[in-house]
Order: structure tokens, then C-alpha cells, then sequence
């Protein structure tokens, strides 16, 4: 019995062939990993700075940025509001 046992454990020069076989492919993986690994970090900067860049565009801490409108706009925009009102105001009256 004790034999049998001597047998089925492999010499020591085939477990080390097997263990240098499988440390060369480790490091192969590890190689590919690293590359992957690198390729991603490249990938996530870039992602970065695109998003970077349209949510200073469009936010502020958080809150939307306020738009400005210019003096013309404005003064359009009220005029078109008097000019509501002032129907309003002469329905309102030919009903009373």
C-alpha cells in the first residue's frame, strides 16, 4: 500500500515543469490583464473629460445654469405680455 502511494506522487522534475508551464501562462495573463487594464483607464479619462465638459456647460454646482436673454428678447417678450393683458382687460370690460 505504501507503494502504491510512492507511485501516484510525481517526481519532483515533472511537478516543476507543470508549475514553471503554468507561472509562464500566469504571467502572460498578467501581461494581457495589464494591457486591458490600460486600454480601460484610457477609455474611462476620456468619458471623463466629455462629461466633464457638458455638465459645466449645462450645470452648476448642481442646479441648472440660469440662460440670459438679451435686452431685445426681453423687450419682446413684454411687449407680447402687455399686449395679452390689454385683450383681457377689453374682453373683461365689454362682458361688465
Amino acid at each position: 500500500m505504501r507503494y502504491a502511494l510512492l507511485q501516484a506522487v510525481p517526481l519532483e522534475g515533472e511537478c516543476m515543469a507543470d508549475l514553471d508551464a503554468v507561472l509562464e501562462q500566469l504571467k502572460k495573463e498578467r501581461e494581457r490583464s495589464v494591457g486591458e487594464l490600460r486600454q480601460l483607464e484610457k477609455v474611462i479619462a476620456e468619458l471623463s473629460k466629455v462629461t466633464a465638459r457638458s455638465s459645466q456647460a449645462s450645470y452648476s454646482s448642481g442646479k441648472r445654469m440660469k440662460r440670459q436673454l438679451s435686452a431685445a428678447a426681453r423687450e419682446r417678450i413684454a411687449a407680447a405680455q402687455r399686449a395679452r393683458w390689454a385683450k383681457v382687460r377689453a374682453q373683461s370690460s365689454k362682458v361688465s
